[in-house]
């Protein structure tokens, strides 16, 4: 029986990246030993798009597939000013079919996908 989802974020500084998920982000977390945090995270949901054959890492001795991270939120402009209070950098808000979205760029050097649906979602939906 599938639990939970582990998602793994690939980081040039993951220290730096890990205090922003903590103290900017305000994610609860466990330390899984030596400094290395687990967190939490808000309810999911997965679409799955197509690709172009570049999404793939090799982990664990296998081709795993690759994806793309977005938070999603219920006000893009008030969260985005949350954010900017607590020192983050955001991009130009784009609009597109699907939801009003920015990035928000990581201490690391990535980013995450910031936005807010225009479609319905799967947030609220019981697990299997």
């Amino acid at each position: 029986m599938i639990n939970g989802i582990h998602l793994l974020l690939y980081s040039r500084d993951p220290e730096a990246d890990r205090a922003f998920f903590r103290d900017v982000l305000g994610f609860s977390s466990v330390d899984a030993g030596e400094g290395w945090l687990i967190f939490a995270l808000p309810p999911a949901e997965m679409g799955i798009h197509r690709g172009d054959g570049k999404f793939v890492e090799h982990h664990a001795d296998h081709d795993l597939s690759g994806s793309v991270i977005y938070l999603m939120c219920d006000d893009l402009r008030a969260t985005m000013d949350s954010l900017k209070s607590k020192g983050a950098e955001t991009t130009e808000i784009v609009q597109a079919g699907w939801g009003i979205t920015t990035t928000v760029r990581l201490p690391g050097g990535g980013g995450l996908g910031l936005y807010q649906p225009r479609h319905a979602t799967a947030l609220d939906l019981g697990r299997n």
